[in-house]
């Protein structure tokens, strides 16, 4: 019987291997991985300063409510619908193709009812529109 009783060497780990596995997983994770962000946008509508208000002689002021409602020249329309106001805004203008539209819409209308507006004034053969804006210091009160 041949017992040895020499040294006992201590098994070695080797840690090279195992970071270069590491290595390229993390590379291929970074790879294929999309960054996208689903969060809710913070948006900040823009605020219009005008050094002064023009006075356009033939206008038809077109308001919208928050809930969508609509007034033609201070006459309230019965109904929502394009043709209601396009009709509405024809009588408004008397046939004549030179008046302003100016849509005056709350900020929590929805768009919808804004491109109502502007379809029934293309309908209605009205093609100056322009938007009524607040001043900084208005936004501010």
């Amino acid at each position: 019987m041949d017992f040895r009783h020499g040294s006992r060497d201590e098994p070695e780990i080797n840690l090279i291997p195992f970071i270069d596995v590491l290595l390229v997983i993390l590379i291929f994770l970074m790879l294929s991985t999309t960054y996208s962000k689903f969060t809710e946008m913070q948006l900040r509508l823009p605020v219009a300063d005008a050094e002064a208000q023009r006075d356009y002689p033939k206008e038809i002021i077109v308001s919208i409510s928050s809930d969508g409602r609509y007034v033609v020249n201070k006459t309230a329309l019965p109904e929502r619908g394009v043709e209601a106001v396009a009709a509405a805004l024809g009588a408004a203008a008397n046939d004549g193709k030179d008046h302003v539209v100016i849509i005056s819409a709350d900020a929590s209308a929805a768009h919808q009812s804004v491109i109502t507006v502007m379809e029934g004034a293309r309908r209605a053969g009205l093609m100056q529109i322009t938007f009524a804006t607040q001043s900084a210091a208005q936004a501010r009160q």
